[in-house]
């Protein structure tokens, strides 16, 4: 085997400045169609490896030779200036076991199916109480601003204990956060902004606690303030801006294929039709990074020790050998009724999405419930004048003018 590429490195990210806004940056995709795994350029000038495709990006994610540890000195950032912003104050997210392990079982019991079973009927009154407000007297709206970020934000504050009332200010500090053209003086800012607002709010329920995740958590004795926050601003920012995501691309998909949203309808195929969904509008572009800790031999090539690897979600859940079937359907085109349970847009492995039960609760309910009371559904703007988020590495859009 060699690591002696032979393909032109790919810049990470990518710029999604031409093909379908619905589909992963066209250098990602020309990357996959050569090779599953090939160089890539970091904009900080650092070299790594970019993994395409599907049996590539299982293991990265699943091996743990493959680190997540962003205090690893050779963790690829897609961000130059960031390492030490970030390591500073990293969620288990950014954390390799057993510290990844302690902290993520201490919140994993909030969102297990059966407890995301029970609060379904809640889900529903906001869902349906967020389509009454959007459709009192009148006959259009921005989907994103009224129903698809709403209803995942509310969700999130009840579980977390976050007063929704303080909704615009996290909003708009996530999405400084998310932003990959935020500078390293904007980033600061906006993160110790949302950790000292978790820190006194965790400080207050803590002489008063209620029923809720930082409830539970500031009062345990093997915490300390610190990892609330970062905790909680890691369940605040992912338990909406994903799902708002999704629900606006969804619903921008699906009104483009009106033919297939009669699947929706269909209590037995709404969960199948919103796998394929998150399959092929897998969020996560920019991929998810780990810095290898050893050598490894994979995909035809040597990932050496200390080298960093961006594994890339959304090529993996285009896998024509994994979601095209026995009758090689193009897997860049959505199809409902795919059986597409094996994606990964939640990631995989020990660091896979916790809040996915909610997720999956949350998007079922909201596209459901959308198109069953807005039968006419239609979009307000032409495919031209449609807005998306390319500058996040959250994928998805700033606006959805919509009329019914």
């Amino acid at each position: 085997m060699t690591s002696t590429p032979t393909t032109r490195a790919v810049p990470i990210p990518a710029p999604h400045s031409s093909g379908c806004p619905f589909s992963p940056p066209p250098a990602y995709t020309d990357a996959a169609a050569t090779a599953p795994l090939t160089r890539a350029d970091l904009p900080g000038g650092e070299s790594c490896w970019l993994a395409t495709g599907y049996a590539e990006v299982r293991t990265i994610l699943s091996d743990r030779r493959f680190s997540s540890d962003v205090r690893h000195p050779a963790f690829p950032l897609l961000v130059p200036g960031r390492r030490e912003l970030i390591a500073a104050n990293p969620s288990f997210l950014r954390l390799d076991d057993p510290e990844h392990a302690r902290l993520r079982r201490m919140v994993t019991g909030d969102f297990l199916v059966k407890r995301v079973a029970a609060l379904r009927p809640g889900i529903q009154r906001i869902v349906d109480e967020a389509l009454d407000a959007m459709t009192a007297d009148r006959t259009e709206a921005d989907l994103v601003a009224e129903f698809a970020l709403p209803v995942p934000s509310l969700v999130i504050c009840l579980l977390l204990g976050v007063p929704y009332d303080d909704r615009d200010r996290f909003q708009r500090l996530s999405r400084t956060l998310l932003n990959n053209k935020s500078t390293l003086e904007q980033l600061t800012a906006a993160q110790d902004e949302i950790l000292d607002y978790l820190r006194d709010l965790a400080a207050r329920k803590r002489a008063r606690p209620e029923d809720d995740i930082l409830s539970r958590l500031v009062v345990r004795d093997d915490l300390i303030l610190d990892d609330v926050a970062s905790t909680g601003v890691l369940l605040l920012v992912a338990g909406h801006e994903t799902t708002a995501n999704m629900i606006s691309l969804s619903t921008a998909l699906l009104l483009e294929q009106p033919e297939q949203i009669a699947r929706l309808a269909d209590p037995a195929a709404l969960p199948g039709a919103v796998e394929e969904l998150l399959r092929l509008l897998t969020i996560v572009h920019t991929g998810l990074p780990r810095v290898a800790l050893e050598d490894v031999e994979l995909g035809g090539e040597t990932i050496r020790a200390g080298e960093g690897v961006i594994a890339m979600l959304s090529t993996a859940n285009r896998d024509e050998e994994v979601f095209g079937g026995a009758d090689r359907r193009p897997t860049d085109e959505l199809d409902l009724d795919r059986d597409a349970r094996r994606h990964m847009a939640f990631g995989f492995g020990v660091h896979q999405c916790l809040g996915q039960p909610l997720a999956r609760a949350e998007l079922q309910i909201a596209l459901e419930s959308l198109f069953r009371r807005l039968p006419g559904l239609r979009l307000a703007v032409t495919e031209g004048e449609r807005e998306f988020r390319t500058d996040s590495f959250i994928y998805g859009m700033r606006s959805l003018p919509v009329t019914w």
